[in-house]
């Protein structure tokens, strides 16, 4: 019997051995959370010895813990430009690609309460409206959708991601804000959408990196092949995402 157990605690500290596998930390923009989430789980299914570890947050705020040395495998951003940026300082280890493309749709609380009906309602300085910061890509994106639309935009709030800013919507404290058609997806009815028409909305295209400081290359690269595959583009448009 005492073989037995000596044999089974062996078992396991060899199995739990096999279970000490190498991180690969993928630093992805904030609306990509439920979407990666699911990415991450497929991945490892596949390569059961690599442990994914996501890093979610706005893209500059990303970019910024990149270009000051954090120790990140791969980017994945809602713009191209704070990519740009982490390209002009050579960064990147090869191109980045593009590998998803995302809309912006206004939000509102349940049911609607303030009767927003589109774009013009921005300006309305009676309604408590909340936009993504500057220089954060739904911010930016939601800025250049009130142009396109003449709108001046009466802000009572800048969020530093798209997550930040639905969870203020969600909670009734913001009556209409502009974040991505998957956002409001993804709340499940605790939030509504307000579309916002096709000649003035803007196509968001994310791109994404392997990073010079990456521990394994190659590990990397599998990441970023698995996201553009197949499989990792049926997991994309799962949570609204359309292929580039």
């Amino acid at each position: 019997m005492r073989i037995v157990v000596l044999l089974v605690v062996v078992l396991a500290i060899v199995g739990c051995g096999k279970h000490a596998d190498e991180e690969l930390l993928v630093s992805a923009a904030a609306s990509l959370t439920n979407a990666f989430g699911a990415m991450e789980i497929a991945f490892e299914e596949k390569h059961p010895e690599t442990d994914v570890v996501l890093n979610l947050g706005g893209s500059a705020s990303l970019r910024e813990q990149i270009l000051e040395g954090a120790p990140v495998d791969v980017f994945a951003s809602a713009n191209g430009s704070n990519m740009d940026q982490v390209v002009a300082d050579e960064e990147t280890f090869g191109e980045p690609r593009v590998f998803t493309v995302n809309l912006l749709q206004i939000a509102v609380p349940a049911g609607n309460p303030a009767r927003v009906a589109g774009l013009e309602d921005f300006a309305d300085e009676e309604l408590l409206i909340g936009l993504c910061a500057e220089g954060v890509p739904c911010g930016d994106f939601a800025r250049e959708v009130l142009a396109n639309a003449g709108i001046t935009p009466s802000i009572d709030t800048n969020e530093p991601d798209v997550r930040a800013l639905l969870t203020k919507v969600e909670a009734g404290e913001l009556d209409a804000a502009i974040t991505y058609v998957t956002d409001v997806a993804s709340v499940g009815g605790r939030v509504d959408g307000v579309e916002i028409p096709d000649a003035v909305n803007v196509a968001a295209e994310y791109p994404i990196a392997v990073l010079v400081r990456a521990a394994d290359h190659g590990t990397a690269g599998a990441f970023i092949d698995f996201v553009l595959s197949q499989e990792g583009q049926a997991i994309m448009s799962e949570f609204g995402f359309t292929s580039p």
